[in-house]
């Protein structure tokens, strides 16, 4: 089903009564042809193009070929429906503006933070580089025709901390408040990893993950310059997924591996705890997306309890509890969480926020108020309206 079915989905607005919504972890991944339309003209004829063979839709590029993956977009499709390789036809149309707005509508969804795109998986340097360049240029105008609707998140490289700075730059200033990083910064050969994933491109593995082994690391002191122009800027930090890239399309590994994908994004953000990087840049905010929330709390304490007794000896730069920098300095989005919404007043658990992650394969699309019923059930009305709306905006600076 490609189009916003008025017969699809169970979220009318008439029946809610829990206030605007603001999803926090949404996708947008732009169609092929844009490639060809951002890219500058003497890269034009080198973006990836697609195939139509007999078996699927295939995408040719740089000498390589491989199908459309369909875990991506299974919005609109029970789990017995699922099929991880097909046609871009049969995918919901998720880049034409109308019809994504038409599909918020559908669902009940008033605002949204918009993941998707990033770099193309190149060993080219420069084609690299202008790919995350085409791909903000792309996602804020698409943005652009429902800006009070729509957060699209900037795309940066993260191998050399001026590099990033001036894509940092760039990104404020064309109107972004949030800049993707991978969870570790990435080799000077962005394409290299030693986070390899057989269905995905190191470059784009890299992305996400960076190398957690590389010799550029977040606790180093010369990324200070970094923090301190993401906070004057009042730039957001994005980790999403990225401390470990779950084996997708592999059988054997797929369902182990998602839950272990959340819960290393636990070691990004002790990074930044322990070695004091929120103590020095008080205003500097990550968003630890779709990591799920339920671990917060739990973390926290563990932190907490750890460090009362292990920071004399392991001369700890920090003199706050780690649960204070978690509830000042860190949020999470979840999908389908009550154990995280259950300890939301626990130390670590404030800043949660409600996602649909649509139109990936955990999508909580079109069913997204009935299943936020549920497992908000017996919550104060408060309560939910700050998970599902009001934390996500306070993350944002939104008034």
């Amino acid at each position: 089903m490609s189009e916003a079915d008025p017969k699809f989905g169970s979220a009318l607005k008439e029946d809610w009564t829990l206030g605007p919504i603001f999803d926090a972890d949404a996708h947008i991944d732009p169609p092929y042809d844009m490639w060809k339309e951002y890219l500058p003209n003497h890269l034009k004829p080198r973006a990836p193009v697609i195939e139509a063979r007999d078996d699927a839709d295939y995408i040719v590029f740089e000498g390589n070929s491989r199908p459309v993956m369909m875990i991506n977009n299974q919005a609109g499709r029970t789990g017995k429906d699922f099929k991880m390789k097909g046609r871009l036809s049969e995918q919901r149309n998720t880049y034409d503006p109308q019809k994504r707005l038409a599909d918020m509508d559908l669902d009940g969804i008033d605002q949204a933070i918009l993941f998707g795109g990033g770099p193309l998986g190149t060993f080219d340097n420069e084609l690299y580089l202008a790919s995350f360049e085409a791909f903000s240029n792309w996602v804020m105008d698409w943005a652009s025709n429902a800006p009070h609707r729509l957060f699209p998140v900037g795309h940066s490289p993260m191998r050399d901390i001026d590099e990033t700075i001036e894509h940092v730059k760039r990104l404020a200033k064309m109107g972004f408040k949030m800049v993707q990083l991978p969870a570790f910064p990435q080799n000077p050969d962005a394409w290299k990893t030693t986070s390899e994933i057989k269905n995905m491109k190191s470059g784009q593995v890299s992305a996400q993950t960076g190398d957690p082994k590389g010799a550029l690391q977040y606790y180093q002191p010369e990324f200070d310059r970094l923090w301190k122009v993401l906070s004057d800027l009042g730039m957001v930090i994005t980790f999403h997924l990225g401390g470990r890239v779950p084996r997708f399309g592999e059988k054997q590994h797929f369902l182990p591996d998602m839950p272990m994908s959340k819960l290393a994004m636990a070691e990004p953000i002790g990074i930044f705890i322990f070695n004091g990087i929120f103590d020095r840049f008080p205003d500097l905010r990550i968003g630890s997306m779709e990591s799920g929330v339920g671990w917060f709390s739990w973390y926290a304490e563990y932190c907490d309890r750890t460090w009362e007794k292990q920071r004399y000896w392991t001369e700890s730069v920090i003199d706050k509890l780690p649960s204070y920098f978690m509830d000042q300095n860190v949020w999470g989005s979840f999908i389908q969480d009550r154990a995280g919404i259950l300890l939301r007043d626990l130390p670590g658990g404030k800043n949660i926020m409600w996602s649909s992650d649509y139109p990936h394969s955990e999508t909580t699309f079109p069913n997204s108020h009935a299943i936020i019923k549920r497992d908000f059930a017996g919550v104060p009305d408060k309560d939910i309206q700050d998970i599902v709306c009001n934390n996500a905006k306070r993350l944002l600076r939104l008034s």
